[in-house]
């Protein structure tokens, strides 16, 4: 089993930086329903979660196999390119 699909199960999240309950819960809730989890590729272990508007930066532990949710912001979508017609 891949640490997406544990962690998707399991959703036993630590939480050192002391996110907001609302927060933690958000990551939890988006766990549990499949959001998008894009390996950090610099790093082993590492993932960018995306649920709607909102990017959770965590580690997966080798060890305990828990969630570890180090950070979160806000996603901004690409800005739309301008495509100029000539007369």
């Amino acid at each position: 089993m891949d640490g997406i699909t544990y962690f998707a199960q399991a959703a036993q999240i630590d939480d050192p930086r002391g996110h907001s309950p609302e927060t933690v819960q958000r990551l939890r809730q988006a766990l549990v329903s499949g959001a998008t989890a894009n390996p950090d590729a610099r790093r082993p272990g590492f993932f960018e979660v995306q649920a709607e508007e909102q990017v959770f930066y965590v580690h997966i532990s080798p060890v305990t196999h828990r969630v570890i949710l180090l950070a979160t912001w806000t996603h901004e979508p690409e800005p739309e390119l301008e495509v100029a017609h000539s007369a």
